[in-house]
């Protein structure tokens, strides 16, 4: 598994991380010792970046994570990155307070059984927290008094992304980046590269339509947000099927079969296209069993994808899925 920085933090990761916010049970229900299956299974197989929030199931995905930790069987070396501020009630920049801060990641530090987070992320905030100096002002106390050793962010649109890469204590930024969301190819990841800010590419299948496993007629639990956020009414859409209409993403899919390389599954021709951007520090699937988990990493190994393919993935982009998502997001 080829591993990258990760930024400012000074740590190197796996190219392939693991998603967690299925393990919260957004997704669906999974069981604890199927949660704790995947965490081994992506370890195993070579991952060592662990993805996860304080609102996943409640803070139960990073319980688990916990869990599978102390656990005798743990690989050593795993880097956890979690988020804050989604806890925020009403969710507007008010409640991006220092007390609200230091409480929402200390219940983190808890649920990981941690004294230091490796990497908190603000969760995707109201944009003008992004430019509000007293918010970072608290997340550089937290790293000089150890309670986290680097914070980053986690960004909805191109312009949040590029707000944050200008401040200094900024080490990551997580961004939708996938064969249906291109712009950030455009301005973002060449600033994070020059800024020297790791990126955390999330949503790489689409909410898993870019898994080539669903049609017209697959049908989502109540429980899970591709059926109840469909059109935005839990969260910001852009995080279900990256805000691609489904019939249209489909389509776009079945396009993108012909792309991929004899023998690839979709899945695989939209994992490795992320990791062929260099200045990607690490791309989080989501794997809702050990077998998907131990598919994800084996991406990490496949030979970088022909020009030709990243051309179509382009056309594609351009000519079906661009017109719903560019100036979106």
């Amino acid at each position: 598994m080829e591993s990258r920085k990760l930024g400012r933090t000074g740590r190197n990761v796996s190219v392939i991380g693991l998603g967690c916010w299925q393990l919260g049970a957004d997704w669906g229900e999974v069981d604890e010792q199927d949660a704790i299956g995947v965490l081994a299974a992506a370890a195993d197989a070579g991952v060592t970046f662990f993805d996860t929030a304080d609102v996943y199931g409640d803070g139960r995905s990073e319980r688990l994570i916990r869990s599978y930790l102390e656990s005798g069987a743990a690989v050593p070396g795993i880097t956890v990155a979690t988020k804050a501020g989604r806890r925020a009630d009403p969710f507007v920049p008010e409640q991006y307070t220092e007390a609200n801060l230091r409480a929402w990641i200390d219940r983190s530090r808890q649920n990981l059984g941690v004294d230091t987070l490796d990497l908190v992320q603000l969760h995707c905030p109201p944009t003008p927290v992004y430019s509000d100096d007293r918010v970072f002002d608290v997340l550089d106390a937290l790293v000089a008094e150890k309670a986290i050793a680097a914070y980053g962010v986690s960004v909805e649109t191109v312009d949040e992304a590029l707000t944050s890469i200008a401040r200094p204590g900024v080490a990551t930024v997580q961004i939708i980046l996938n064969a249906f969301r291109l712009k950030p190819l455009e301005r973002v990841l060449p600033a994070a590269a020059e800024a020297g800010v790791g990126i955390i590419a999330r949503v790489p299948l689409a909410s898993g339509l870019l898994s080539g496993k669903y049609d017209e007629h697959t049908t989502f639990g109540a429980d899970d947000h591709r059926n109840y956020n469909r059109d935005g009414a839990a969260f910001d859409v852009g995080e279900t099927f990256s805000g691609v209409p489904y019939e249209v993403g489909l389509d776009a899919v079945r396009e993108l079969r012909g792309v991929a390389p004899e023998g690839w599954t979709t899945a695989q021709l939209a994992l490795r296209w992320i990791i062929d951007q260099p200045q990607v520090s690490s791309v989080i699937p989501g794997a809702r069993n050990p077998e998907q988990a131990r598919g994800n990493a084996a991406v990490g190994d496949l030979p970088a994808l022909p020009a030709e393919a990243h051309e179509a993935v382009a056309e594609v982009y351009d000519r079906l899925v661009r017109p719903h998502v560019h100036d979106r997001w």
